[in-house]
């Protein structure tokens, strides 16, 4: 809850347009010979049929009741809508000076002598209507304070400030902009003060709401700022100093929740949907209930506090408090249906506010799942990642990246484009994306995967189109093998500061059919950064493909200057970096963007040997892994391996019928793997006391670090991981 007090800046007589609606001050009365008549036109007026008196105008400009011939309250309110005099400043005619006017022997103003020019949209002052000669309101007979606000007079007035308010509120996109919409719009021309409450939590459209008790918030309050008022004040209403430094005086003098009790006088009123004023019995009722038992607020006496329900599509979801102060003209039964309109239009518009919300809240939900939450950390290799959506109002979109770890060390990786940037492509992006996390997990070939996602794609539907750039990084050989979908081409930073842009064979996009992708090899050198983008990053209105791949590459180059030839740049500040070339007109897509660090693993961290499918070969395994641990002086992990070793290589070799393969690798854990020609995983179990076998991969997911089994096209690979110590 937040209260804004009402400011001051805009002088007497400034722009009409003031968007916080038509700010009424009070003038220092100028003598106007056409605001009074004079003494022979009185004598005259006093004796016509059907002339009101001038000295006493009806507010609003209508007529007061009519005497003997005199004018009808009903022919009155016809006539004010056609009357232009009661239209704003621009026509500065009294009622005296047009009562003279139908006096005979007066000449009649032409249709072409009167133009009226075009309303204000905010509130016009009427100096002249509302002040005698002494400068004293007609109605209270007070002299208003300068600078004071004054009441509307007109229904003129009423009218063009329930357009300008509706029009503010209208502005508002989320929940805070048309709470405070409301709130500046009413004080100080219709109020000099406002409390909003709305329930919490809000019910989200059709949605009936999870609690069964229906319970208020003080949402926002706005008052006319205490400096402004210094005469009365809200001291009239008895309001205390602030309890807490960042709590207003209305907030501190209001309860901050309530609870509607169930058949209570507020749960009528709010049932009843209309406002009422505060001196309504029903109101008397519902006030202390709304604002609190203990609340040290007082509502003035008389019509000056009006209470209106929130109604929105199909509830009730809140109430709005407008309150003048005591010395100040009160309420009339027609500002009723001027709190009618502002507290409907703002409750539709908070109504599609949380819609929106929610809206919102689902977009970015799908986007966030989407996409990898935190990228895997695969040894050689180090990642980072952006992404940016097209724009605040459109969070999804169809690009997506990911990083997937394959078996031997190795790591996929991923970016792709689906056509379009809405929810349709955001659950296709998704759907493309299992579908290579699972063909990555078979260990295919990348330009197989792309094969499989272009029969996925045209599964999906005849128009589902994507690009996508697959890679497959082997930091043991120091090779990236790369097969592309018609996406941009990725750009390699050398570690000597040399950017280039990799001459992958484009091919045709993912969904056309028919189509058959090529894959290419190439050299992947330590401390190199391979960058994949998509074409929102280099494409936009203001420039081609072409043109943007190019400043890609210069930038990034003169990044990898700033560091030196030796030291490639953070991977995090490249990533930044590269977003900073985009200028104020280049975001018309959505940007997805990975960012590739090759470390590699030194040949000298790296054990490999081919053992034949025989009873030999465990005890083989032991002394090879024996000699490997020695060299590296990890002596105090020869047990363990050893165990874990034969166990696995004795799984291996009971089924194969090829050579079976045996790797270690030190990084900064120890990796070992066997592989086999045989397609079935292993599986976890527990062994019976009788059982002479199935006890291997138990005491190898007790020992090691991390265990797993990975399929590939050839058969499988077992691993296991254990600490350094």
């Amino acid at each position: 809850m937040t209260e804004q007090p009402t400011s001051y800046e805009r002088p007497q007589g400034g722009d009409p347009t003031d968007p916080r609606g038509a700010l009424l001050r009070s003038q220092a009365p100028v003598p106007d010979s056409t605001a009074l008549p004079s003494p022979a036109a009185q004598a005259r007026t006093d004796g016509a049929p059907g002339i009101g008196t001038p000295g006493s105008p009806a507010p609003y400009g209508r007529t007061g009741k009519a005497g003997k011939g005199g004018t009808s309250g009903k022919g009155a309110e016809v006539g004010e809508g056609k009357d232009p005099a009661g239209s704003g400043p621009e026509h500065s005619q009294s009622a005296s000076a047009e009562t003279m006017g139908a006096l005979p022997g007066r000449a009649e103003p032409s249709v072409g002598d009167h133009r009226p020019r075009p309303v204000p949209e905010s509130i016009p002052a009427q100096p002249g209507a509302e002040h005698g000669p002494d400068g004293q309101e007609r109605r209270t007979g007070q002299v208003p304070a300068p600078g004071r606000p004054t009441p509307m007079r007109r229904d003129g007035d009423r009218l063009r400030f329930v357009g300008a308010a509706t029009r503010r509120i209208a502005r508002g996109l989320d929940l805070d902009e048309i709470v405070m919409g409301l709130c500046r719009a009413t004080v100080p021309t219709f109020s000099d003060a406002i409390l909003v409450h709305l329930r919490d939590p809000l019910p989200v459209g059709d949605e009936r709401p999870t609690a069964d008790r229906v319970v208020l918030r003080l949402r926002r309050t706005d008052r006319i700022p205490e400096e402004r008022d210094t005469e009365t004040g809200f001291a009239a209403l008895g309001l205390p100093l602030p309890e807490a430094p960042d709590r207003s005086e209305l907030s501190a003098a209001v309860a901050e929740l309530c609870e509607v009790r169930p058949g209570g006088a507020l749960a009528e009123v709010l049932r009843g949907v209309r406002p009422v004023f505060a001196d309504s019995p029903a109101a008397r009722a519902a006030l202390p209930e709304l604002l609190g038992e203990d609340s040290q607020l007082d509502i003035p006496d008389g019509r000056r506090a009006i209470l209106a329900p929130l109604r929105g599509r199909r509830r009730v979801i809140g109430a709005a408090v407008f309150i003048r102060r005591p010395d100040r003209i009160p309420f009339e039964n027609d500002d009723l249906l001027v709190a009618a309109q502002l507290a409907t239009h703002s409750a539709l518009g908070i109504d599609k506010a949380v819609l929106y919300d929610r809206e919102a809240y689902i977009a970015d939900e799908l986007q966030r799942t989407m996409l990898p939450e935190t990228l895997p950390r695969p040894t050689g290799v180090r990642l980072a990642s952006r992404y940016l959506p097209a724009a605040e109002t459109a969070r999804v979109g169809g690009d997506w990246y990911d990083a997937i770890p394959l078996p031997g060390s190795r790591v996929a990786l991923v970016v792709g484009d689906v056509m379009g940037h809405s929810m349709t492509s955001a659950a296709i992006m998704g759907q493309l994306r299992t579908t290579a996390q699972t063909l990555a997990g078979l260990d295919l070939p990348p330009q197989e995967v792309l094969h499989h996602l272009d029969e996925q794609a045209q599964r999906l539907g005849t128009d589902r189109m994507a690009t996508c750039l697959y890679a497959v990084y082997d930091p043991v050989s120091h090779r990236i093998t790369i097969a592309n979908a018609g996406h941009p081409p990725p750009v390699l930073l050398h570690l000597g500061g040399r950017a280039e842009v990799l001459r992958v064979p484009p091919g045709a996009p993912i969904g056309v059919g028919g189509v058959d992708f090529e894959a290419v090899e190439l050299d992947a050198p330590a401390g190199a950064t391979l960058l994949l983008y998509t074409d929102g990053l280099v494409e936009s209105r203001l420039r081609d493909v072409a043109t943007g791949i190019e400043q890609l590459r210069e930038k990034l180059a003169a990044t990898a200057q700033l560091t030196g030839p030796d030291h490639p740049p953070p991977l995090e500040a490249l990533c930044d970096e590269v977003l900073d070339m985009l200028g104020p007109g280049d975001r018309d897509d959505d940007i997805a963007l990975l960012a590739a660090r090759f470390d590699g693993i030194a040949p000298s961290d790296v054990a490999y040997w081919f053992l034949e499918p025989e009873d030999a070969a465990p005890g083989r395994a032991r002394k090879l892994a024996r000699r490997a641990l020695a060299r590296w002086g990890l002596e105090e992990l020869t047990d363990s391996v050893e165990l874990l070793v034969s166990e696995v290589v004795t799984n291996a070799v009971r089924y194969a019928t090829r050579p079976v393969t045996l790797r270690l690798l030190r990084t900064d854990v120890l990796r070992c793997e066997v592989g086999d020609d045989v397609p079935q995983l292993p599986r976890l179990r527990q062994a019976r006391a009788t059982d002479e076998g199935g006890r291997g991969l138990f005491l190898v997911n007790r020992l090691a670090r991390r265990w797993g089994a990975t399929r590939l096209s050839t058969g499988k690979v077992v691993w296991f991981e254990l600490n350094q110590g």
